[in-house]
């Protein structure tokens, strides 16, 4: 949800509120889940699973129990053996021992599948959410954050949380229920032995608990650095024209290597993490199998314990390496994960929560009265700058068409902005109905107000695709109705009509054809206001023309803000707002104030004068 004006109280609380739930992400960047959130997401998830999460539970404790027939029948061979017992029940012990290891086998296989199962579907359920909570985030906040960061989230951190559930999580819980079973074995068989080898892994514990505290904040700084290094490769990407022209080429490289470094440095930390524990735990693992055959070697010449107890203890440790070595080797997936899913549930909150550096939260707003859209003492700047519009006053009446002119720089496409909701005004109200236009939730505000620029995307997928995202039921007969009615004319000759593919391997479309595109959907998205700043820019005058009268049409009865750039749209208006350095200078009919001989009456007499050469107005 965007920014609003709030009151202290309320700033304050909902700063509380997010400290709570999350860590303060750096400015500008998208929010990180706290670890409570994401305890609470991942219990969350558990749930809407959990005959399956449960079925591997039983399956893989069963496995684990699987697991500690072999040593303990290896114990009683070697009692056997030493009592002078007959080959028959040798036998019968070495035949359990292979049961055991099949059953083994059998269960850890479907447990497996069953955790595999599990990860599917949690992770599609992940996915979901994630696009889900992208699609429903403010421009202004992806516009702050920038692509970069959603991008690496929705990537590079879902993939890595999908992994966990599906190879990790699994292998993990499995070894943690098998250490678990065998040290209860080894205790049951002798206390003191069991006592001797817990106490040989203390080593791991400290060793372990040094990198958990180090890790967490190392993992999600380098997938930070990460979205940063992806942020600058797709600027620099978009804008190569750009960047060629202005000579900035070296510059930009240059800004790569720096973030590519900062990459490097942060990997480099976690690895400096991982080199400490490793070979910390290689050592560990000897020590209580050390422990157990010195004290149990004495134990036996004493007579307190037989030798088979001893040798079942002993396997019985060493069989304890393979759990521990998968959950410590596991450890640096589980920490990176983690750090993953935190930046992945961090859009959680977005969609009531604006980015950090605003603070605060979006409390319900009521249904707007009616379509009248108000803006009152409107001030605004970017980032604390220098203001951008200064005490902006204007009244637009539902059905109304107004045309906004002015030169490039005095405001036109910040008001559009808040009159889309996009943004809000650091001082006054911009409201529809009575209501503050940047506080309607996403899919209300798409409703009451459409803003269509310059800018146009073509979506991979067919015609029909990218139409229907306006319209999610529209019919054939009416998305080709849109496209009639927006002059695209070219879609009547598509060889596959609606099913024709667009972009890479399709057919490319043109700027005026994507232009004429991304206006059908404005029809088919049918709200009450349409704000176009200077949406027909990129047609050529006679398909601009023809287009503007087309949509003029289509959009009867229906309020049309026009940031005009060719005075031919400000003359077809009801009324004509001149801006200039960030107010509003002159406003009334185009009539009228070409009679007023004001700044409007010199921009019309110097665009009417020159028809082949018109000066273009920003």
């Amino acid at each position: 949800m965007t920014q609003r004006p709030r009151t202290k109280r309320s700033q304050l609380r909902a700063r509380s509120a997010a400290s709570e739930s999350r860590p303060e992400p750096p400015p500008g960047h998208l929010p990180v889940a706290g670890p409570r959130q994401v305890r609470r997401a991942a219990a969350r998830l558990i749930r809407q699973d959990t005959r399956a999460f449960t079925a591997m539970l039983v399956f893989n404790a069963l496995a684990a129990a699987a697991g500690l027939v072999g040593p303990w029948l290896l114990g009683r061979i070697i009692n056997t053996v030493k009592d002078g017992g007959s080959v028959a029940t040798v036998d019968r012990l070495a035949l359990g021992i292979l049961a055991g290891a099949v059953a083994q086998l059998l269960l850890s296989r479907h447990a497996r599948y069953l955790g595999h199962r599990f990860g599917e579907r949690t992770l599609a359920r992940i996915r979901e959410q994630f696009v889900d909570r992208a699609l429903a985030l403010p421009a202004s906040v992806v516009e702050r954050a920038g692509a970069g960061d959603l991008t690496a989230r929705g990537t590079t951190d879902v993939a890595t949380a999908g992994q966990t559930l599906r190879d990790t999580g699994p292998d993990v819980f499995v070894a943690a229920v098998q250490a678990l079973f065998i040290l209860g074995a080894v205790f049951l068989l002798d206390p003191l032995l069991g006592a001797c080898g817990v106490l040989g892994l203390v080593g791991i514990w400290f060793a372990t608990r040094w990198y958990l505290r180090r890790a967490h904040t190392a993992y999600l700084e380098e997938g930070a650095a990460h979205s940063t290094l992806a942020e600058v490769l797709a600027a620099t990407a978009s804008g190569a024209r750009t960047v060629e022209a202005f000579g900035l080429r070296e510059q930009r490289v240059a800004d790569s290597e720096a973030q590519i470094g900062r990459c490097v440095a942060a990997r480099e930390r976690t690895l400096h993490l991982r080199s400490v524990l490793f070979p910390s735990i290689d050592i560990s693992y000897a020590v209580p199998v050390v422990a157990v055959l010195l004290i149990g070697g004495v134990l036996h010449d004493h007579g307190s314990v037989s030798l088979g107890t001893v040798v079942a203890c002993a396997l019985y440790l060493r069989q304890l390496s393979q759990p521990l070595d998968t959950i410590l080797q596991q450890v640096e997936h589980l920490q990176s994960s983690t750090a993953s899913f935190a930046r992945v549930e961090g859009l959680a909150g977005t969609a009531t929560v604006d980015l950090v550096e605003d603070g605060g939260q979006v409390e319900s707003v009521g249904v707007p009265a009616d379509d009248q859209i108000d803006v009152d003492g409107v001030c605004f700047s970017y980032g604390g700058g220098p203001e951008v519009l200064r005490d902006v006053d204007l009244s637009v009446r539902p059905g109304e068409r107004l045309a906004i002119v002015g030169p490039s720089g005095a405001g036109k496409t910040t008001l559009s902005r808040l009159l889309a909701g996009i943004d809000a005004p650091v001082k006054g109200s911009v409201t529809v109905g009575r209501v503050p236009i940047a506080d309607l939730p996403p899919d209300r505000l798409r409703r009451q107000v459409v803003l269509v620029t310059q800018e146009h995307h073509v979506f991979l997928g067919t015609v029909r695709d990218n139409l229907r995202i306006a319209a999610e039921s529209a019919t054939d007969s009416e998305l080709q109705a849109a496209l009639s009615s927006v002059g695209a004319d070219w879609a009547e000759g598509l060889a596959d009509g609606l099913d024709t593919e667009l972009g890479p391997g399709g057919r490319l479309l043109h700027g005026a054809e994507a232009q004429q595109l991304a206006l059908a959907r404005v029809v088919l998205a049918d709200p009450h206001t349409v704000i176009l700043d200077e949406a027909t820019a990129l047609l050529d005058p006679t398909t601009a023309r023809h287009t503007e009268r087309a949509l003029a049409a289509v959009l009867h009865g229906r309020t049309v803000i026009a940031i005009a750039h060719r005075l031919q749209t400000a003359h077809d208006a009801d009324r004509v707002a001149v801006m200039e350095d960030g107010r509003v200078t002159e406003l009334g009919s185009h009539d009228a104030l070409v009679a007023a001989d004001g700044a409007y009456a010199a921009l019309w007499h110097s665009w009417h004068s020159q028809p082949e050469e018109r000066p273009a107005l920003g």
